[in-house]
């Protein structure tokens, strides 16, 4: 592992553990060099994730992103960094278990959605703003409105 400050590629492993309810791999590392210490994650990638786009363009899945994504979306929010790390996850194990190595743009917004709906209303209609394109205050109301209709239950 190269040292992200001094370049060095022969870094040292001084502690592993596991990470994310045994997922991944939390290692501490000591550049001899510099003398610095630094932390990285391992995790298992069942396949290589390419996002398609909607106008066609096809970019490298970045986790990163998502967990930004959701991160950004409930802000401010009763939502722990915890609860974001498991949504990520899930949403990654689901997009993975498809079997498919292109999974278009839309469908990892579905997801995100479907996550955020479980976790905060709020955050929820934060991404769906953003996600949808709402334009207008009136594409607010007509979503909220749909969102209360879609909770309602017949007696």
């Amino acid at each position: 592992m190269r040292c992200p400050l001094c370049g060095v590629e022969d870094t040292q492993v001084k502690d592993s553990r596991p990470a994310d309810e045994g997922n991944a791999i939390r290692r501490r590392r000591f550049c001899p060099e510099c003398d610095s210490r630094f932390t990285t994650i391992e995790r298992v990638h069942l396949r290589e994730l390419v996002v398609v786009k909607k106008d066609g363009k096809r970019k490298p899945f970045d986790r990163d992103k998502l967990t930004r994504s959701l991160t950004l979306a409930v802000r401010k929010r009763p939502v722990t960094a915890e609860q974001v790390d498991l949504a990520v996850n899930n949403i990654v194990r689901k997009l993975e278990s498809t079997g498919e190595n292109e999974i278009p743009s839309v469908i990892i917004g579905s997801a995100v959605m479907d996550a955020l709906a479980s976790l905060d209303k709020v955050s929820y209609v934060r991404f769906a703003s953003v996600y949808k394109e709402f334009r207008e205050t009136s594409d607010f109301e007509e979503f909220i409105d749909q969102l209360g209709a879609d909770n309602v239950k017949p007696a």
